[in-house]
């Protein structure tokens, strides 16, 4: 098995894909195989060398449930993406404190506007 950084794992938007629809839950392969294929045109084999992609690399992991497999999210490779990212967030952690502030603030207003009326 051959180890890939998580981001060249990442880079792919069918890759993307699949891991949002994982996010939402346990997927049968064919749901997924489903929802790809119909959005990316691509072929039942394409999604599955795709599910392999991130099972080998530590996005997913599957099980067996009689003939279905089904796909879960494993949280492997998006520590490690994490981790890596972790040395870059003082470049955006002020911006989404001011940011969440802001907001906060806003809502407050809202209230108090609403309680007014």
């Amino acid at each position: 098995m051959q180890v890939v950084h998580a981001f060249d794992v990442l880079g792919d938007p069918v890759r993307r894909r699949i891991l949002e629809l994982l996010a939402d839950g346990e997927q049968a392969s064919g749901a997924v195989t489903e929802v790809v294929s119909r959005e990316f045109g691509i072929s039942q084999p394409a999604v599955s060398q795709h599910l392999r992609v991130l099972r080998e690399n530590g996005f997913a992991r599957v099980r067996a449930e009689g003939t279905r497999r089904l796909y879960a999210l494993d949280d492997q490779g998006l520590r490690e993406a994490d981790e890596w990212l972790d040395r870059f967030r003082r470049f955006w952690s002020g911006h989404l404190d001011a940011l969440a502030t802001e907001l906060a603030r806003v809502q407050r207003e809202r209230r108090l506007r609403e309680e007014r009326q």
